[in-house]
């Protein structure tokens, strides 16, 4: 069908093809943003960013495939002779363009999920730029895949050299791969998260640094950082000294005199760590300290001052401060912190300083 008669008028396919598929791209653009528009609105009311990072990807293809959809419907409504040629691979054109369509909005999608939950998860964070890499390599080849299959090209060869390829790397990369695994599983569970003062079972302490894919980097007291491989974090005990919060209790061991006021040694001792609490940096002012008495030692009796810093590494400030003043006030008020003591006894008219050489 080379002309069209309308109102016995013939007229060429040059000039009214043009004309269809001006209205028809036209049409759609249109109504795409009306319904756009619409959609947008009640995207824009829902918490979850799911639907507008799908909303977005969706832009691109659909133009895209509008664009090409106008001569796939004209080739298929006019029904043109080959001879003509001017739509003889609309087929083609629409069918590769359609893959293409998709691949882009995959792409979109997967590289806007990064830039999302790179905000919110650290190890993302740092290594954002080289996933995208990854995740556009991996939709770009599995739509070049696609697209050589839907035209007849057999990629079984393709896929069973990329297995075979795949599995001499992994087993190259079988160390590196291990902490991959173990940094996804890190960022998945969530045992330790940056910022927080963790002790492993190997001794090390410190606060986290950053949560790599291959290591997890610890800066200790002392300023130093230990790198930490991800594995031998994952098959480790970790204390975790800001979960469920940051403030942590402090056990003090003291011990006073058996002649001792037991009463006053707990009146006195409460009101210095009162004192404490709301004065040194690090304290937790609303706590109320408390004592308890426990065991009846060599030469004391024994007992435990419970008090609460902020985080971890207040607690030796707060336990410094209150040691100090403690003393004083012990001192002060005349209660006894006794030095270890042992008694030796012997028996009635034995001289202990005289050796006895005899055998036995």
């Amino acid at each position: 069908m080379n002309e069209l008669n309308l109102f016995g008028i013939n007229i060429p396919v040059t000039i009214y093809i043009p004309i269809v598929y001006f209205l028809w791209v036209s049409i759609f653009i249109i109504l795409k943003k009306i319904i756009f528009e619409k959609i947008r609105k009640l995207v824009e009311k829902t918490k979850t960013q799911i639907d507008d990072l799908i909303f977005k990807s969706l832009d691109m293809p659909l133009n895209l495939l509008i664009f090409v959809s106008g001569a796939y419907i004209l080739d298929k409504f006019f029904q043109f002779k080959m001879d003509t040629e001017l739509l003889r691979f609309a087929d083609i054109g629409f069918k590769i363009t359609a893959i293409i369509a998709i691949i882009m909005l995959v792409d979109r999608f997967f590289r806007g999920i990064i830039q999302i939950y790179a905000e919110r998860v650290p190890a993302l964070k740092s290594s954002k730029g080289v996933l995208s890499i990854v995740v556009r390599m991996v939709v770009m080849g599995l739509g070049m895949l696609i697209l050589m299959d839907s035209f007849g090209v057999s990629i079984t060869p393709i896929v069973a050299s990329l297995g075979i390829g795949s599995l001499a790397v992994a087993l190259a990369l079988q160390p590196t791969l291990e902490n991959f695994f173990s940094g996804i599983q890190i960022v998945i569970d969530r045992p330790i998260a940056v910022g927080q003062f963790i002790k492993i079972d190997s001794g090390e302490k410190g606060y986290v640094e950053k949560i790599g894919w291959r290591s997890t980097w610890v800066r200790m007291l002392p300023n130093n950082v230990i790198v930490i491989p991800n594995k031998v974090l994952v098959d480790s005990k970790i204390l975790n000294y800001h979960y469920p919060q940051k403030e942590i209790s402090i056990y003090m061991d003291i011990g006073v005199h058996y002649d001792s006021d037991l009463d006053k040694v707990e009146k006195v001792t409460i009101e210095v760590a009162n004192e404490i609490l709301k004065e040194v940096t690090g304290g937790v002012p609303e706590f109320e300290p408390h004592i308890r008495y426990h065991t009846f030692g060599d030469s004391s009796i024994d007992f435990k001052v419970i008090l609460r810093a902020q985080e971890f590494v207040d607690g030796y400030l707060v336990k410094h401060e209150f040691v100090k003043r403690l003393h004083k006030r012990y001192k002060t008020e005349g209660i006894i912190i006794p030095y270890p003591i042992q008694t030796l006894d012997w028996n009635p008219g034995s001289d202990p300083l005289k050796v006895d050489n005899r055998e036995a």
